[in-house]
């Protein structure tokens, strides 16, 4: 399972996270897009939802250990 953070002072609404993982994001009020289900969709749709964003708002955590996934931490390798 995995923790997902959206930074709405980022997001301006392009979607491609709701086209990529339907279900677990969609868009609020404000067209901004927000968690509906943490595991709506397989992780791996969610990572690349998050990979996909435009503007780098989303990031994904490993939800046991915290450990952030997306976007890769300075010196890590995969």
């Amino acid at each position: 399972m995995v923790r997902i953070e959206v930074d709405h002072g980022l997001c301006v609404g392009n979607a491609m996270c709701v086209a990529t993982a339907p279900g677990v994001f969609a868009h609020n009020e404000h067209r901004q897009s927000t968690i509906v289900d943490a595991g709506g969709d397989p992780a791996a749709l969610v990572l690349e939802a998050a990979a996909n964003c435009p503007v780098s708002a989303i990031r994904v955590m490993d939800a046991e250990t915290g450990r952030t996934l997306f976007p890769p931490e300075p010196g890590a390798t995969s």
